[in-house]
């Protein structure tokens, strides 16, 4: 059960960074094609914070508590935060791919931890938040063509 707990703990804190990561992009971003990317960025922030109440709560039915501030997610999360607005919109999608890159290897621990553990309901929905991020992570790399 440990496995489960510490690899749901990186999956919540990366989560949380890559949401606030893409809903920084969606802000701010400029560009000639600034509607379609606002757009896609707002998209992808939602899906991405849409699985956030239901992580937590899964690591709540663990019998441990989700993390309680910041610096606790900046603690367990694999995903690094920009420090200064990235200069175009390309380095923002950049950023996005190996940041969600980074997601997906999270998930995919978490899915292995799941499985042994026999907690199959977590893995169903670790299942499904690896789908859609290899879904990210197709679009993309398909932006960066």
């Amino acid at each position: 059960m440990e496995k489960l707990i510490a690899t749901s703990r990186i999956v919540f804190a990366n989560n949380f960074t890559l949401y606030f990561k893409s809903a920084s992009y969606h802000w701010n971003v400029e560009s000639f094609y600034f509607p379609q990317f606002h757009d896609f960025f707002g998209n992808y922030y939602a899906d991405v914070y849409g699985a956030v109440d239901t992580l937590a709560e899964f690591i709540r039915t663990f019998d441990v508590y989700a993390p309680i501030s910041i610096a606790e997610l900046n603690r367990y999360t694999t995903i690094g935060e920009d420090v200064i607005k990235p200069e175009n919109v390309n380095i923002m999608v950049g950023n996005l791919l190996s940041a969600n890159s980074l997601m997906i290897q999270s998930l995919e621990s978490a899915f292995e931890a799941s499985q042994e553990a026999n907690e199959q309901g977590y893995a169903n929905f670790i299942a499904d938040r690896l789908t859609a991020h290899k879904k990210h992570q197709w679009m993309l790399k398909s932006i960066l063509k």
